[in-house]
């Protein structure tokens, strides 16, 4: 009986919703093709290489059109040790991904936006040598993934704001 009626009172409060004025960040004319029209440019190495492969996927860039954005990328990675051990090693480290980055448009050669994004994971230590590299590049994986997301939404807001102008 509960459920019913939590059912019916949603089902009468979305006609209220659709006019609050309330537009979902996609539904923006513009922000999807234009975020699929940014090309992506990370620097050399592994990270840069998940980065860059990470926002082709989070922005769904469409390799059939020309670019109208590059996405230029600059990362400092750094790995702290966190948590001691009785031997005075590391038991966890946290590695931290920061990307300052630059929007430029193609046609005119002019920085459209820029902005600066990071994120922390963490992994913990191994004792095997192939383990830890596994853990190691996995937390490199996790990073590269999150910072693209947050260079994403913070692409989107630009262009529901501008227009991608």
């Amino acid at each position: 009986m509960r459920a019913r009626l939590l059912a019916v009172t949603l089902l009468m409060l979305t006609p209220m919703l659709a006019g609050c004025g309330f537009t979902p960040l996609y539904a923006a004319p513009g922000v999807s093709p234009g975020l699929s029209s940014v090309e992506s440019v990370a620097p050399d190495g592994r990270t840069g290489f998940l980065l860059r492969q990470a926002l082709d996927d989070v922005l769904a860039r469409n390799e059939a059109l020309p670019p109208a954005y590059r996405l230029t990328l600059d990362l400092r990675e750094t790995r702290t040790p966190r948590g001691r051990r009785v031997d005075a090693t590391a038991s966890r480290y946290e590695l931290q991904l920061v990307a300052d980055w630059k929007l430029t448009s193609i046609a005119t050669g002019a920085v459209a936006l820029e902005g600066s994004s990071s994120t922390e994971v963490t992994f913990d230590r191994a004792d095997q040598p192939y383990s830890g590299i596994v853990a190691n590049q996995d937390a490199q994986s996790r990073a590269a993934s999150e910072l693209a997301r947050k260079i994403q939404l913070q692409l989107a807001d630009w262009m529901a704001r501008t227009g991608g102008r």
